[in-house]
């Protein structure tokens, strides 16, 4: 929960192309929640090796997701990591989609900075990421 009000309250600073809203995926109703996964925005609850690391303890608790007006900026709350930072938009323009993604990430990391370890990088809870 402390993570997610973090998160919330950093990205409702975001401006410009990055700004939103945060959605809290606790008090979410099932019909919403079934629909952003559906539109593939939403994560669903975690799989047997996420439950067998005890990755979805207290699920929907403490998560959420956030996204920009044009939902070509997302946020995923404590899905496996804290953060799950996407930029994605219809078409073939690389160019703006990282640079959105860029952007979002230093103007995040000014406010909450990221773990990082000197002879680890950065770190995270799942490795494949």
């Amino acid at each position: 929960k402390e993570m997610e009000d973090k998160v919330s309250s950093t990205l409702s600073g975001l401006e410009g192309e990055l700004k939103g809203t945060f959605y809290p995926l606790t008090g979410m109703s099932k019909e919403t929640q079934q629909q952003l996964i559906d539109d593939h925005f939403l994560f669903k609850e975690g799989d047997r090796f996420l439950q067998a690391a005890n990755a979805c303890r207290f699920w929907p608790t403490g998560r959420g997701i956030y996204h920009n007006v044009n939902k070509s900026f997302l946020v995923w709350c404590n899905e496996e990591d804290h953060l799950r930072l996407i930029s994605m938009q219809m078409g073939g323009d690389l160019l703006q989609v990282y640079k959105r993604l860029v952007t979002a990430v230093n103007d995040i990391e000014k406010r909450i900075p990221f773990s990082h370890n000197d002879r680890l990088g950065f770190l995270t809870f799942c490795p494949t990421n």
